[in-house]
């Protein structure tokens, strides 16, 4: 009951590990109009909601003129993606379509990690809420021909870890127009409806029908005084040429959280412009030594990776050469056998025809008995003889026919030996590729066993050696060139990614539907047109001496 509004941001705080508290806040609604926990007030005095529980938001109350250089702290990145996600989702932030389709890509990669074909498959971000209504209902595109847009751009952020992916959505998001910029109604002496804009580089005024392009804006180093009186508001510029603004506001509540944007806004403005303090240092210093420990990290994960994809790769390899020398023993085994059966049946018919030839000489020898007894009869007739002398050279004929077939058999019996012979050699050379085949498999195998993925491959003999990170000068000064490399690079990037933005813009131009565009649509595309930016209107910083605000 006895705390304080501090006591209750600061528990909030360690709750979430954050150090980086100048950029956040307890916002409550009280009466329609936002209010903000003052530290050094307890939080029961407040005009707090009566009914309970008592509902405050942590968000980020200012913004950093530069997040890269400015936010510090993972957490601090983390929790200024999640708010500005949400503001242009929300459209409290106006983001082009073009523009909106990138951050949606790199949205995705902050929640989904590297893009992967196999996992990530089509209708995967059917669920997810990545573009402003506003956008969807500009352009006759199916959900699916979105997703197909913010995968092609997804697919080309592989390799950037989680915080890099939302920082760079908080550096792309930090160049819209309504980014970080606190809108208030007010009237001038005129009574004339204008809108007051409170951010991180100054004051600026706008109509209530652009909130794009400031009217006149008022930077926080030419701003002498600001004061408010019950609901009338003050601006004393620097220089006294220009006259004083005044304006008067709807309610005293809403002049007394101007001021308090005012006042944080213009502290951290000034506190950029000085050395940073000691805390800052030594976070600054412990930012980059957890960014070199994660890069040294990634890059250790990297060579796990790779050298497992090839582990797996040789294992994939002796195992196809594997099942192609088994498929080849397999074959091997077939052919032998198919050898052996045609030496079985040659030997077979080898052995008939030697049969044949036998059966065949034999008749030759009785053909020949036969023709020497009828040469022995005597024959006394010339008839009887002449019969005899035809029978007798039938008898010639039929030897000598006799004679051919048995040499004919005997050659083919002979050839039948040397298919055999061939045949047996054929076996035998069979025999000899098999039991070479069946000698490569054991190497394989042993090959197999050596190279086997082991289970706790991804250690690498880590486990018991202690990673020491001792970064002294020499470590200090590499990376902070290696820093420097990563901005020029980004540089060079920035042009390419333009030209994609320019690319998109004009692919999904004809599908746009020219009724549904909004006001702040045709205001940023002329803007666009003029080559009109955020900061055009944010006039430079006067010469070096500078003259203090008072507040």
């Amino acid at each position: 009951v006895k705390w304080k509004g501090k006591d209750l941001f600061d528990l909030v705080c360690r709750t979430l590990g954050l150090r980086e508290t100048w950029f956040f806040g307890l916002q409550y609604t009280i009466k329609d109009t936002v209010a903000w926990l003052k530290m050094d007030k307890k939080v029961l005095d407040h005009d707090v909601p009566t009914e309970e529980p008592v509902t405050f938001h942590f968000l980020a109350k200012f913004y950093p003129e530069n997040a890269e250089e400015e936010l510090v702290q993972e957490i601090t990145q983390h929790l200024f993606f999640l708010q500005v996600k949400k503001q242009i989702l929300d459209e409290k932030i106006y983001c082009p379509p073009e523009a909106s389709v990138l951050l949606a890509s790199y949205a995705v990669q902050a929640k989904y990690g590297d893009y992967d074909p196999n996992v990530h498959k089509r209708g995967f971000l059917a669920q997810e809420e990545l573009l402003p209504k506003r956008v969807i209902n500009l352009y006759q595109m199916t959900p699916e021909m979105w997703e197909e847009r913010i995968t092609a751009w997804y697919a080309e952020h592989r390799g950037r870890a989680r915080d890099e992916a939302e920082m760079e959505y908080l550096k792309i998001a930090q160049d819209l127009e309504m980014y970080g910029v606190n809108y208030f109604a007010i009237r001038n002496k005129k009574g004339t409806e204008l809108l007051l804009g409170v951010d991180a580089l100054g004051l600026h005024i706008y109509d209530p029908d652009n909130r794009l392009t400031p009217k006149i804006s008022f930077p926080w180093n030419e701003i002498r005084n600001i004061s408010y009186s019950d609901k009338e508001f003050t601006i004393k510029p620097l220089d006294k040429k220009i006259d004083v603004f005044k304006f008067n506001s709807s309610k005293l509540r809403v002049n007394k959280l101007i001021l308090q944007l005012c006042i944080g806004n213009h502290d951290l403005f000034m506190r950029r412009r000085k050395a940073d303090s000691l805390e800052v240092q030594q976070m600054k210093a412990q930012a980059r030594e957890e960014k070199a420990r994660k890069q040294m990290e990634r890059q250790r994960l990297a060579r796990e990776k790779k050298m497992r994809e090839e582990a797996e790769r040789t294992r994939d390899e002796l195992e196809r050469r594997l099942m192609q020398l088994k498929e080849e023993a397999t074959m091997a085994n077939e052919a032998l056998m198919r050898s052996e059966e045609t030496a079985d049946l040659l030997a077979e018919k080898a052995q008939i025809t030697e049969e044949e030839a036998k059966l065949l000489a034999q008749k030759a020898a009785e053909a020949e008995q036969e023709m020497q007894r009828i040469k022995a009869t005597a024959i006394r007739t010339e008839e009887e003889k002449r019969l005899m002398e035809q029978k007798v050279l039938e008898a010639e004929m039929l030897a000598l026919k006799m004679a051919e077939e048995s040499e004919r058999r005997a050659k083919e019996a002979d050839q039948l030996k040397q298919d055999l012979q061939e045949a047996r050699e054929s076996e035998r050379r069979a025999k000899q590729k098999l039991l070479e085949i069946t000698s490569k498999s054991s190497y394989t195998s042993m090959n197999s066993s050596t190279t086997a993925l082991p289970t706790d491959l991804p250690s690498f003999n880590l486990i018991n050696e202690s990673l020491s990170f001792d970064f002294k000068d020499t470590d200090m000064k590499r990376l902070s060139m290696e820093i420097e490399k990563e901005k020029v690079e980004y540089m060079e990037k920035s042009k390419h990614l333009q030209e994609q933005l320019n690319e998109l813009k004009t692919e999904i131009e004809a599908l746009k539907l020219k009724e549904r565009e909004t006001a702040l649509d045709i205001l940023h595309n002329e803007n666009a047109s003029r080559g009109n930016s955020k900061h055009n209107t944010i006039k430079k910083p006067q010469a070096q001496g500078r003259r203090p605000i008072c507040i």
